[in-house]
């Protein structure tokens, strides 16, 4: 399946996608993809109400706005230096363990929305991202157990501003937590949708220049490994996200680092994830 949530900010109402490529509306089905939804079978309970009522369900007008996938999550966990080519453009090794850090839940923002550039910014930077949804609670689980717990995948750009992250007493959560800074969409797509998710390719651009360009094999830990090791020192919850980190091509590893300005725009795709388009604006 692919879910999606539509409308207003903070308004968004449930929808998801038939076979045929239709986007409709599941207001019908009563519940937003949120943790109790994931906690409760609710992809299985949908599975059956749209084969009995998505063909008859309201469809979507095209240039609806899309919000986040999913409901604002309980947390955001955020896997650093997690590909062989960003390690390397870094100057960094590879980790003997995945590099956990957070994100702020009020970062979220759909696929489509405008990026704010915070107050005095002058170092943010792009990073695409495949994220991983929680569909069941994972505490101190094995690597075949947390597969199995997984509800589904997003496309995230985890921006970033690199001098709060590495100037700022070295707390990456700074640099990783401000507004409009987790667009995520345009569609949480199911496991059984994305059967192979380290072989799918992976992009970014700039202003159309194109900076990041990868594939998911190039990550170092895989997602099993990642949801595991996440799981000894935290408990995940449903609907929790999970961002895996980025290729190279960051604005940071440029050689001289380029960061974002207002009036940029960046796209961003994986395969079978679908594409997200940003204006960057300043706050003022």
């Amino acid at each position: 399946m692919r879910l999606f949530r539509f409308g207003d900010p903070g308004q968004e109402h449930s929808g998801a996608v038939l076979p045929d490529g239709k986007r409709i509306d599941c207001s019908g089905f009563g519940e937003d993809w949120n943790e109790q939804f994931f906690s409760t079978g609710g992809l299985s309970r949908l599975a059956s109400w749209l084969e009995q009522h998505g063909p008859d369900a309201p469809v979507i007008a095209d240039g609806t706005r899309l919000g986040p996938p999913i409901c604002r999550p309980s947390k955001i966990v955020c896997i650093g230096l997690n590909y062989r080519d960003h390690a390397a453009e870094t100057g960094a090794e590879l980790p003997a363990e995945p590099v956990i850090f957070f994100k702020s839940t009020t970062a979220i923002v759909g696929p489509d929305d405008d990026v704010i550039l915070p107050p005095e910014s002058t170092k943010s930077d792009w990073e695409v991202e495949l994220a991983v949804v929680i569909g069941t609670v994972l505490s101190h689980v094995d690597k075949k157990t947390a597969e199995k717990g997984i509800a589904g995948y997003c496309l995230h750009n985890d921006l970033s501003e690199r001098e709060y992250q590495l100037e700022r007493c070295g707390q990456w959560v700074k640099g990783k937590s401000c507004n409009t800074f987790a667009p995520l969409g345009p569609e949480l797509v199911t496991p059984d949708e994305l059967p192979d998710p380290l072989h799918l390719d992976m992009w970014l651009t700039v202003n159309g220049e194109t900076l990041q360009k990868s594939n998911t094999r190039e990550l170092f830990f895989d997602v099993p490994t990642i949801l595991s090791s996440v799981s000894q020192y935290m408990t995940l919850l449903p609907g929790d996200l999970i961002s895996t980190g980025t290729p190279a091509g960051v604005g940071l590893g440029l050689d001289p680092p380029r960061f974002l300005k207002a009036g940029d725009v960046m796209e961003l795709s994986i395969d079978g994830l679908g594409t997200q388009r940003q204006n960057v604006r300043s706050s003022e």
